[in-house]
């Protein structure tokens, strides 16, 4: 199964109108975009807390990273340059860090809030190489646009 975005745009929209909680819409959104899809190994957010600190927010899947610094990884480098990061290969991204032994693809978005400013990363892990394409890349960075940047 692949996620139908349109659908999932709508579904989510539904669920967390009204809601300005961040941590709440944060596990609304990773539940649901988690279990639209099966290439979605481990979907979840990465809050900043600090300065160059992000830490682990909510999420569906195994255990993650509990902190990982903005110079470290492919989180981290979402955090740093407010870019996303589509990597088709881990261990070919440097300094990636592995939270979890079978991931193998990774997409991670960063999360802006109404004035722009970087909130969290929302990471998406993938046992399959090379699992993610721009197609998703810019649909989850509507929803995501939709639900905190509102």
């Amino acid at each position: 199964m692949t996620a139908d975005y349109d659908t999932l745009a709508k579904t989510i929209a539904a669920l967390t109108e009204g809601e300005t909680d961040e941590v709440a819409l944060m596990a609304t959104v990773a539940c649901e975009v988690h279990h639209s899809d099966d290439r979605f190994d481990w979907t979840g957010f990465y809050r900043v807390t600090e300065p160059e600190v992000l830490k682990i927010g909510p999420y569906q899947g195994g255990h993650g990273c509990l902190v990982i610094p903005f110079e470290r990884g492919v989180c981290g480098a979402a955090a740093r340059t407010a870019q996303i990061q589509l990597v088709p290969d881990v261990d070919a991204f440097p300094g990636h860090i592995a939270c979890a032994s079978s991931t193998r693809s990774e997409l991670v978005l960063p999360v802006r809030d109404a004035n722009g400013d970087v909130i969290a990363v929302f990471d998406i892990d993938s046992d399959q190489p090379d699992a993610f394409t721009e197609d998703d890349a810019v649909a989850l960075g509507s929803i995501l646009a939709g639900v905190f940047a509102r």
